[in-house]
């Protein structure tokens, strides 16, 4: 059961240096991850401008990079004028983003309602790149996660935690980074909300980077499966950063990922996502040594009516987030038109 907050509740001194004392193992994560009520919460805030999202409607999906610029990110969103937007790595009380609540605040710039959950409590300041932005040296809440933005008020959220074995705490998983000390795991945020022709559920979600394919396959099974439970029946967009093709040497090629036949097989289609790369480099990640294709839309029960992709370089060039942004516009069918998804569309992503 998800905790729905006005404001999420802070790392006590007392479980922070338990936190730092905790032998590196799943099994002490899981015990942390209960004793952090943050973990298992989604908070709300900001206004919806509206009561219910059109028949057809457009969403973003952006990972912002800890979100240096929320004011500027949100106005340069304008240029798709997006009715929600799915954000991936949103920093809250960090010191790296002047210890501001970013996903409030590119809400408030948009007119919007938000729904935020943490994936990690960061434990501190993060790499040398970011330290450069940093005024304080400590984080008054260490919050960073995934959000949703919504030009009208959400029905239901819900957090999907897609895992709870302390992938970058505990030092068995392998995967874990003594540099950036983090409590915490992949997640997705869902939202039911209201359109002219019935409700539909949007997903924000950040799989796993330091794995490879059958990692985040897993990851994925588990947040189709909690969808089916949340939104059964209910057409979905899920939208975010899916890593693809992270740790797949030598070529690193997105297409050998196996969560793209899965979600097929559960009747979703990649079609909302466009062509091309989504990555460049940035003000934190200054000198990327490839150049990727790791963020998509993947929906059930919706036609795709336009897509695209909004690079986060500004007027005067400069980087927002080394992620580009994709966008897409979708039709909700009316009930009796609904068809399969195979029917509706008749590429998948091995043809882009």
């Amino acid at each position: 059961m998800t905790n729905i907050v006005s404001s999420l509740p802070p790392v006590s001194d007392d479980v922070r240096d338990r936190i730092l004392a905790a032998p590196r193992t799943a099994e002490a994560h899981r015990a942390l991850m209960a004793q952090t009520p943050a973990m298992n919460a989604v908070q709300l805030g900001g206004n919806a401008t509206r009561d219910v999202l059109g028949a057809r409607f457009s969403a973003a999906a952006w990972n912002v990079e800890r979100c240096l610029f929320p004011e500027e990110s949100a106005a340069h969103l304008a240029a798709v004028t997006p009715d929600i937007v799915l954000l991936s790595e949103v920093d809250h009380g960090m010191s790296r983003t002047g210890q501001r609540h970013t996903t409030a605040e590119m809400a408030d710039k948009l007119g919007m309602a938000y729904a935020f959950g943490v994936e990690f409590h960061e434990l501190d300041l993060g790499g040398p790149t970011e330290r450069a932005f940093c005024k304080d040296d400590f984080n008054t809440l260490g919050w960073h996660g995934n959000a949703i933005l919504s030009s009208v008020p959400f029905k239901r959220v819900a957090m999907i935690r897609l895992d709870d074995h302390g992938h970058w705490f505990a030092a068995e998983s392998g995967a874990s980074d003594p540099q950036q000390p983090r409590l915490g795991g992949r997640m997705a945020i869902a939202a039911e909300v209201a359109t002219e022709n019935g409700p539909v559920c949007v997903v924000s979600t950040h799989l796993e980077s330091n794995a490879a394919a059958a990692h985040r396959h897993t990851q994925f099974q588990l947040l189709l499966d909690a969808l089916d439970e949340f939104a059964p029946g209910m057409p979905v967009l899920i939208g975010g950063d899916l890593n693809t093709g992270n740790h797949l040497p030598p070529d690193f090629d997105w297409r050998r990922e196996t969560l793209f036949a899965l979600a097929e097989q559960r009747g979703f289609s990649w079609e909302f996502t466009t062509e091309g790369h989504t990555t460049r480099p940035s003000l934190i990640t200054p000198h990327p040594d490839r150049v990727m294709k790791l963020d998509w839309f993947a929906g059930k029960g919706l036609i795709c009516r336009d897509r695209g992709l909004l690079s986060s370089l500004t007027a005067d060039a400069k980087p927002l987030s080394d992620h580009d942004c994709v966008w897409c516009a979708v039709e909700v069918p009316d009930a009796g038109c609904l068809r399969p998804v195979r029917d509706i569309w008749s590429r998948g992503p091995t043809s882009r």
